[in-house]
């Protein structure tokens, strides 16, 4: 049976992927999302493969253990899975979220050259976790797409630890990976970088040079 901690959280991660969705984030079957409800022993509640984020519901979210292996739930845990521990790992993640955006797509090919993107000078930036004033140089790392996370991971995983002032990541043609302390921060994160991701791409003005939709 269940645990009520799985319970919860994966209602609040099918009401989140119907939100995103309807922001146009998550188009499809595109993009993943997970919330820690155990730590000893590890356990996930994370989206299905090729669930409609549209459509998703408390069936469609899987409840894992630590080396991805489904506990609970009927389908197959994301392909980005073992992303999803990573940054568990690396950053202590409470909630991890990845969106298939235009404007994360657009950017992360746009800016993969520099092998990243800066953000700074937006006042929504202080709604990242640690972020006290718009003069903040926010990095987002841009790394290659690849079909094999399950080997990739553990590159993420020390990228991420080299990187712990980064509040996300962009995969090449892609799109974004977040996370907070718990959905809450993970899902305010989300709103923020896309927010910003998009009034970069439409003003062609900031990262590692100048970029036109």
């Amino acid at each position: 049976m269940a645990s009520a901690p799985f319970e919860d959280a994966a209602g609040r991660i099918a009401e989140l992927g119907r939100f995103a969705h309807g922001r146009g984030w998550v188009l499809g079957t595109s993009g993943n999302f997970s919330a820690v409800v155990s730590r000893e022993p590890l356990r996930l509640a994370i989206t299905a493969s090729g669930a409609d984020k549209g459509r998703l519901g408390r069936a469609e979210v899987l409840e894992i253990d630590g080396e991805g292996r489904t506990v609970s739930g009927d389908g197959r845990p994301s392909a980005e899975t073992s992303l999803h521990l990573a940054v568990v790992r690396a950053r202590g993640a409470g909630a991890v979220l990845h969106t298939h955006s235009p404007w994360s797509t657009l950017l992360s090919d746009a800016h993969a050259g520099a092998g990243g993107l800066a953000i700074e000078g937006y006042e929504m930036l202080k709604g990242l976790e640690g972020v006290s004033t718009h003069q903040h140089r926010e990095w987002l790392p841009v790394i290659e797409n690849s079909q094999d996370w399950a080997a990739g991971a553990a590159a993420v995983e020390v990228m991420l630890k080299e990187r712990p002032e980064a509040h996300g990541f962009l995969i090449r043609r892609h799109g974004l990976y977040t996370w907070g302390r718990h959905l809450d921060e993970a899902a305010r994160h989300l709103e923020v970088l896309e927010f910003l991701l998009e009034v970069v791409g439409r003003s062609g003005e900031k990262g590692e040079g100048r970029w036109r939709a």
